[in-house]
């Protein structure tokens, strides 16, 4: 039998403004820390602005593994800053997103917009079609995502969503509690999952 490798790469989707709260950009600084100290490298959206930008300098300061993938429409700094550690523009907005989710072992959402929540949404409905079976998580800054959550248990009582995909979301409040569950999900995946 083939042993199991750890987590390598987590994906992070999370907004590209820091938000109207201070503890959501200690959150990603926070996650980025805790990143590091697993080994394991961030896949993002790119850029250095919001709290993709805390995230990634977080990681980058710390000596971990920063990758974003950026469109082109998106790449000019005025627009996303400069991306710190390894950088890849892709032709669209399709491509980045496939990417990311290539190269991931698992998802985290942290606090964000319509970006941020899209990309959880298809990387979620993905799963839901079996085109992948890595774990998501949802990093809950301050309750932020409570309403989703609670939106989320309502289309599984009104028959929209089944309750094994509302559970493959992955929730803690805490970064270091949210990886370890996590990391616990993506081991006790079926070995043709990987």
């Amino acid at each position: 039998m083939t042993e199991r490798r750890p987590i390598e790469c987590v994906c992070v989707y999370c907004g590209s403004s820091v938000g109207s709260n201070s503890s959501y950009s200690v959150a990603a600084r926070l996650l980025g820390g805790e990143l590091v100290k697993r080994g394991i490298s961030l896949v993002y959206g790119g850029g250095s602005v919001g709290l993709m930008g805390s995230l990634a300098e977080a990681v980058n300061s710390d000596g971990g593994s920063v990758l974003g993938i950026i469109p082109y429409s998106l790449e000019p700094e005025e627009i996303s800053g400069k991306t710190p550690g390894q950088v890849v523009v892709t032709s669209g907005m399709h491509e980045r997103k496939t990417q990311m989710a290539a190269r991931a072992d698992a998802f985290i959402a942290l606090p964000g917009g319509l970006g941020t929540l899209e990309e959880l949404f298809e990387i979620a409905t993905w799963r839901q079609l079996g085109h992948h079976e890595k774990p998501i998580g949802i990093l809950n800054v301050n309750g932020f995502f409570n309403p989703l959550l609670k939106f989320l248990d309502n289309t599984v009582a009104e028959g929209f969503v089944s309750a094994k995909t509302r559970a493959n979301f992955i929730v803690d409040d805490d970064a270091s509690e949210l990886i370890e569950k996590l990391c616990v999900a993506y081991l006790n995946m079926q070995p043709n999952e990987l």
